[in-house]
């Protein structure tokens, strides 16, 4: 072929090499890439949420719509839905970051302490540097104060603390750690339905088994230990289940589980052999009256030493909720009790293969545990913020519940805890028969109708998991309160609409 273009030869021009040898394929194809990837879906994330930001680009192009904005309510990404940072944090990460400040006057004494003593744990006095891969000490050690206080007393030692990039760091590394074996012994995971896709999404990445526990939507998603045996021991035929996960407050269903509850799981891990994995990154996002935040750790030990010295546990908690909602900063941590000595040297070397979590985020999270004490000036506006941000959420969880129950074809359980209604909605045959022709879940055909129509973007629940025949949708509460309204407002006047057109 030398001497003759590609184009005369009949083949596009990058099909053939200069040298004239034959076409060399891609190394890397969708049939050539690792399958367990394929098999990843993150529905907070989706398509309906790719949609989402097409039409804002449409929108901020000219393009007409039936609606003048986007209100995204499919993430419970506090900042960007116009939650304010918490003054103290942020003028403490300021000092950090810029140590000249350190001069200023405008910056409160106590906010300068904290910089100073966050800056002199950091390599070089600066946040730059890597730190320890299990974190930075400091921070270490007053993550395990708080804990210590939070659990009426019960010791927390610093060495079971891992500061990690957000929880969900966490929560992935521990699964490295408990995937294994192959067939019928391959790796079986215990999680809620509905879940939060982290957790099956990183099963699939790792090639492990689901195992499905339903929450009891007429009981308030409560837990049943009837349920977890059922589930144990179908999954017992074809995998090795060997962890329980549970995320309490709850995500997507904003269920706050009792004491004796947690009780009853961790006897029920005791009996199974199973390690426990809490997921508390909501742990002070708790509104409703007569619920109570528990930890699984407070709760263990409390149990005695025939489940506190035995049960293995690993808890986790985050930057990115609660009252501070800085998710961009990735902070978060993980303790981890009764794990076996060798595999702790394991999971140690394991986190020194990504170096550190981000600095910032590990000052961050230092902060969280160790906020401005009385007799401090920033006290006082700090407990102002605190409050103000989660009586605000408290009020928005009610308005939120009472709404969407006016509606015919919707049911929402109390919104208990955490950022998120997950309301289950009547969706007639006719628009079913119609979903399923354009190959959609009858649920995000729904929502993705709601999006077009009235510029809401919430998550469809088959993204997160439910019991066949059911349909629910997941929105955060953490709108501000007048965006909020006209939300539940174009939900209702939307379902209401829709309801007719297809009955």
């Amino acid at each position: 072929m030398s001497g003759l273009s590609a184009t005369r030869c009949g083949l596009p021009k990058e099909s053939v090499a200069e040298n004239g040898a034959p076409p060399r394929g891609k190394v890397l194809t969708i049939d050539t890439m690792n399958p367990t990837v394929k098999m990843v879906e993150y529905a907070v994330r989706g398509p309906i949420v790719q949609r989402a930001v097409e039409l804002e680009k449409e929108l901020s192009e000219g393009r007409k719509k039936p609606f003048q904005e986007v209100i995204k309510a499919n993430i419970g990404d506090a900042h960007a839905m116009g939650q304010q940072p918490i003054t103290f944090f942020r003028q403490v990460l300021a000092l950090c970051s810029y140590p000249e400040l350190l001069n200023d006057s405008t910056f409160p004494e106590d906010a300068k302490s904290r910089a100073r003593r966050i800056l002199q744990s950091c390599g070089g006095n600066s946040m730059g540097s890597y730190s320890a891969s299990q974190g930075i000490d400091s921070v270490r050690q007053d993550v395990a104060r708080y804990v210590q206080q939070r659990d009426g007393g019960v010791y927390c030692d610093p060495d079971n603390i891992y500061l990690t990039t957000g929880a969900s760091d966490g929560i992935v590394t521990m699964l490295k750690l408990l995937v294994c074996g192959e067939g019928a012994s391959r790796t079986g995971v215990m999680i809620s339905i509905p879940q939060y896709p982290l957790y099956s999404a990183a099963l699939a990445e790792l090639g492990a088994v689901q195992i499905n526990y339903y929450l009891n939507e007429e009981a308030c998603w409560s837990m049943d230990i009837g349920e977890l045996q059922r589930a144990l021991d179908e999954a017992r035929g074809h995998c090795n289940p060997r962890a329980l996960c549970i995320i309490n407050p709850g995500n997507p269903t904003g269920q706050v589980q009792n004491r004796k509850c947690i009780e009853d799981v961790i006897r029920f891990a005791a009996k199974e052999r199973l390690f426990l994995m809490a997921d508390e990154v909501y742990q002070d996002n708790v509104y409703a009256d007569g619920c109570e935040f528990h930890s699984f750790k407070k709760v263990l030990f409390e149990m005695g030493p025939e489940y506190s010295n035995t049960v293995e546990l690993a808890s986790f908690h985050s930057t990115s909720k609660c009252y501070m909602g800085e998710c961009g900063f990735r902070g978060g941590y993980m303790e981890i009790i009764n794990m076996d000595d060798e595999v702790k040297a394991q999971l140690t070397k394991l986190v020194s293969v990504r170096l550190c979590p981000p600095v910032p985020g590990q000052a961050l999270m230092g902060l969280v545990v160790n906020p401005p004490q009385p007799g401090e000036p920033s006290h006082e506006n700090f407990m102002k913020e605190r409050t103000a941000t989660l009586s605000a959420l408290a009020d928005k969880a009610r308005l939120t519940e009472e709404v969407l129950n006016t509606v015919p074809g919707i049911s929402c359980n109390p919104v208990q805890g955490a950022m998120y209604s997950f309301p289950r909605i009547s969706i007639p045959e006719k628009a079913v028969k119609e979903a399923a022709g354009q190959g959609q879940q009858p649920d995000m055909f729904y929502c993705m109708r709601l999006l077009e129509e009235t510029g809401i973007c919430l998550v469809p629940g088959s993204g997160f998991g439910q019991k066949d025949g059911t349909y629910h949708f997941r929105m955060t509460i953490l709108p501000p309160a007048d965006k909020l309204k006209i939300l539940l407002s174009k939900v209702k006047e939307f379902h209401q609409r829709f309801t007719k057109q297809y009955s």
